[in-house]
């Protein structure tokens, strides 16, 4: 199975180098394929060549059997077959096994947003006379302001905030860019972060960094910490409120719509590549689009 890692190696490289993948995307396809490559060795076949179509379909049983959701089903299928046609590309195999797989249905999804009352609650559990505060402060509207991915928010640098034009320049999937506005709450709890709780943060460690959010020991706030904050935020909450970093994104996209932001322009602040993905939160206004009906409508 020697050549079969120095395979999965070479292709990991492609994506961070041809194809700009981030860290993260690269992560999540290499555990994607050594749990393909588990498989492989469960069926005792040593060879990616080796693998046929009744191979790849008993892979999918395999995952199955696991009960993997219909989503992760389709992100392993979609994984394996990027990685055979690279393969395929780099004449290691003759055909690709997953190229007529289908993937499973997805299931009707409904993004879990929050209401304003609801966030009105979020924002006052923070004591903003600590350091740590007003970091979940500044966080939590920055993170509401913006609509920006957990792995965005962790990547920002000083330098990407504009306060004299109240932008974020954000480094998105596959390294893109995007310029997304933020509002009066966003700009003053970010001020007030930056000017005295992201100092006192800072003075704690002697590495030097321009990370916008800093943890307790005065390095770089990551991905999974920003999680853990928004976790112990949602536990700190009396009512049963059900908060993650990308519900706050649900919910900055699901506001603008409901408050009659056109879908091209939320497509361009999320950061989505196609119009069909942000089509999701078209579901959550429906109830909107009900009240302005029964308004305006004569015959209503």
């Amino acid at each position: 199975m020697e050549f079969v890692k120095v395979s999965l190696n070479s292709f990991l490289e492609y994506l961070q180098i041809e194809k700009n993948y981030s860290q993260y995307t690269v992560d999540c396809y290499e555990k994607d394929i050594e749990s393909f490559i588990s498989f492989l060795e469960a069926e005792q076949i040593q060879n990616l060549q080796d693998v046929t179509y009744a191979d790849a379909r008993l892979f999918l049983t395999r995952l199955y059997e696991k009960s993997y959701s219909k989503k992760s089903m389709s992100r392993k299928i979609s994984c394996l077959r990027s990685f055979y046609r690279y393969l395929y590309r780099e004449q290691i195999v003759v055909e690709n096994p997953f190229a007529l797989v289908s993937l499973p249905k997805k299931d009707q999804y409904t993004p879990r947003f929050l209401y304003a009352e609801e966030l009105m609650k979020l924002f006052e559990l923070n004591d903003l006379t600590t350091p740590l505060g007003q970091r979940n402060q500044a966080l939590l509207e920055l993170m509401y302001a913006t609509g920006i991915r957990v792995s965005e928010c962790a990547a920002i640098q000083l330098s990407d905030i504009d306060f004299s034009l109240q932008t974020l320049l954000v480094h998105g999937k596959g390294k893109k860019q995007r310029y997304v506005p933020f509002g009066k709450y966003a700009k003053d709890s970010l001020h007030t972060y930056i000017q005295n709780g992201r100092v006192q943060l800072k003075s704690k460690s002697a590495t030097n960094t321009n990370a916008l959010f800093l943890n307790n020991r005065g390095t770089t706030l990551t991905d999974r910490g920003i999680r853990l904050v928004i976790e112990k935020l949602m536990n700190k909450t009396a009512e049963n409120i059900h908060i993650s970093p990308h519900v706050l994104r649900h919910t900055f996209a699901t506001h603008l719509l409901n408050e009659g932001a056109d879908l091209r322009t939320v497509q361009e602040l999320l950061g989505h590549e196609n119009l069909s993905t942000t089509q999701i939160y078209t579901h959550v206004t429906k109830d909107r689009l009900k009240t302005v009906y029964m308004n305006h409508h004569p015959r209503a």
